[in-house]
């Protein structure tokens, strides 16, 4: 086995080789993001890690830094040909020493593991902070509140500050490329010329993903999933929610959504001190 782990190449991922992945992730029923591989590469291009062996990719995961102040660890497969044979275990290692050489001494690593994994991610250092579950509905009619609107209608930088305050860090990159997704969907609550919320949807191989829905309130977080569901009506739609928010959970419950997956968000080095309340939905599993 370890003659195996010794000829394991770990190098930085091509663009195509991320496309490539991405299929892996579609082949494991995790239903990725139609568009998502192209936003995540223009995030942080040397944030994707790839596995070769004997000149074959076998694996690889995203270890995405932003703006050194916070990395994200995610996206992490190796094909089922090569599992079993601790050819994860070294990647996941050296995905997490790459990651840390490439953030501030103080910065945090969050990630997104699948409950089974808690407990090897937890010897790497990484503490449980809370568990974020998907939930599936079928996307409804509704009316849709007058201080509801098109993202292209607010101010970017007043929208920038607002996720800022509700995500680890600064994404102004990443944000700009995420709500102007093809087919993809994204509104805003804006009171007496203020963002109280905002929300995006994309379309996924099999119906939409809801992420981020931030929110200042359950009412403005509830016009803005409306606003949403409006757009595809009788689709399937995804919202993840941090468990620890009581009032995602109840937003969830009264769409009739249905639990159909969990992970457990982790963190290596400080937890970032966010307001849980205003979080109705996490971005993506993959980048945080």
């Amino acid at each position: 086995m370890s003659d195996i782990v010794d000829q394991l190449v770990i190098r930085p991922m091509t663009r195509d080789e991320l496309d490539t992945l991405v299929e892996w992730a579609a082949q494991e029923g995790w239903n990725p993001d139609i568009d998502d591989a192209q936003v995540f590469w223009d995030t942080d291009p040397e944030g994707f890690i790839a596995a070769e062996l004997e000149g074959q990719l076998i694996g690889g995961g995203s270890i995405v830094s932003y703006n050194g102040d916070y990395g994200f660890m995610g996206f992490f497969i190796i094909h089922p040909d090569y599992r079993g044979q601790g050819l994860g275990n070294r990647l996941w290692h050296e995905r997490k020493k790459r990651l840390q050489e490439r953030l501030n001494e103080d910065a945090s690593i969050g990630m997104d593991g699948v409950f089974d994994m808690q407990a090897y991610y937890a010897k790497g250092g990484f503490v449980f902070a809370e568990r974020d579950l998907r939930f599936e509905g079928i996307a409804e009619t509704h009316e849709i509140a007058p201080n509801i609107v098109p993202v292209d209608q607010v101010d970017f930088q007043a929208l920038n500050r607002y996720d800022q305050r509700h995500f680890p860090t600064e994404r102004r990159q990443f944000l700009k490329d995420w709500i102007q997704r093809p087919n993809g969907h994204a509104f805003a609550c804006v009171v007496e010329g203020s963002i109280k919320g905002y929300a995006v949807m994309r379309p996924c191989r099999e119906g939409y993903k809801i992420g981020p829905l931030f929110a200042d309130g359950a009412t403005i977080a509830d016009q803005v999933f409306k606003a949403l569901s409006n757009q595809v009506p009788g689709e399937k739609i995804y919202l993840d929610i941090h468990q620890d928010n009581p009032y995602a959970l109840a937003l969830v419950h009264m769409h009739k959504m249905k639990e159909v997956f969990g992970c457990a968000r982790m963190y290596l080095g400080p937890r970032p001190q966010l307001p849980i309340e205003q979080i109705y939905g996490i971005t993506t599993f993959e980048l945080g």
